[in-house]
């Protein structure tokens, strides 16, 4: 199998995990892979709770979550490059074992070339979005990577810091009570670092890094990758202990240390919690507000109160 990255060099591994890293790959060369037919039948035959399609306004507060409604797969691809449409396809790796294969190539030449690199709980994510598209404000949880396959993008990374993340949204986010979204203002663009992406190109940035993307131009295929590592996972237990402490205990944390007896009372505590049941109970629900129609100006058209379903936040 040919290698996915071009190069990556002595300065790239030093800048890994801490700073924003761009890599030339070869993976917008596999039309196997990424060509109408392949994703239209993966649209069709992922575990639906692991497709999310939304529709955006001009800000905001204007967007929802949209039903696929029985659309075959080629319809809904219509819907996306006439509308204002983007559709997150997760852990594509357990939908096709041809992707499972190039998750592992990845991460292992990755972890190849970077020793100290060491990764568990991976998985590949595909977005198909409209030229017009656009992702508000937000950042991930686990360490991510952006790879462009077909069209452009413009990816805006900020600060993973006061005043761009506060970490009572971190710690919202880690327990599911809320989506990935941010408070934004236009002048934190003065703080932002811009990123023009191509076919054949991937980001990778600081974790936590709040960032926001829009569409250039064309059809647009990116694949998106997320991991743990051992410091992720602390960083996880600790802003998931310290959501406790603030929303239950009415406890204002004051340390946010990956280390020592503070650190591993929070890992117990967020341990205690997640067995307990009560992230499901408590979790975020996705409300499905439009529906995919591809002759609609916009892909998509609002669905009636009586026909809106409610269905769990994706995990």
């Amino acid at each position: 199998m040919p290698r996915v990255f071009d190069n990556i060099t002595p300065r790239d591994i030093q800048l890994w995990g801490n700073h924003t890293v761009k890599l030339r790959h070869k993976l917008a060369e596999r039309d196997d892979l990424f060509s109408d037919e392949s994703l239209a039948k993966l649209v069709e035959t992922i575990d639906p709770k692991h497709i999310d399609i939304t529709t955006m306004g001009e800000d905001v507060s204007t967007w929802g979550h949209v039903d696929r409604a029985g659309q075959p797969g080629s319809k809904v691809l219509d819907a996306v490059r006439g509308g204002r449409v983007w559709i997150n396809l997760q852990a594509i790796e357990q939908a096709d074992p041809r992707f499972a294969d190039l998750l592992d190539q990845m991460y292992g030449e990755l972890e190849g070339t970077m020793p100290d690199f060491k990764t568990f709980k991976r998985k590949l994510g595909l977005l198909i979005s409209s030229p017009t598209a656009r992702v508000f404000y937000h950042f991930d949880v686990p360490g991510q990577g952006l790879w462009q396959i077909r069209g452009r993008k413009r990816i805006w990374i900020y600060p993973p810091t006061v005043p761009f993340l506060r970490p009572q949204n971190v710690e919202d986010v880690v327990r599911s009570l809320a989506m990935e979204d941010l408070p934004y203002e236009p002048w934190f663009d003065d703080y932002a670092e811009v990123y023009d992406l191509e076919p054949g190109e991937m980001l990778h940035w600081a974790l936590n890094g709040p960032h926001r993307v829009s569409n250039l131009d064309g059809f647009s295929v990116s694949l998106t990758t997320e991991h743990w590592t051992s410091q992720i996972r602390r960083s996880y237990a600790m802003h998931y202990g310290n959501g406790i402490l603030r929303n239950k205990a009415h406890w204002t944390p004051r340390s946010s240390s990956l280390d020592g007896p503070g650190f591993w009372a929070k890992a117990g505590l967020t341990a205690a919690w997640r067995k307990s049941g009560m992230q499901k109970k408590e979790g975020y629900k996705r409300v499905m507000t439009y529906k995919v129609d591809p002759d609609a100006p916009l892909g998509v058209v609002p669905l009636e109160e009586k026909d809106r379903t409610t269905v769990s936040h994706l995990s």
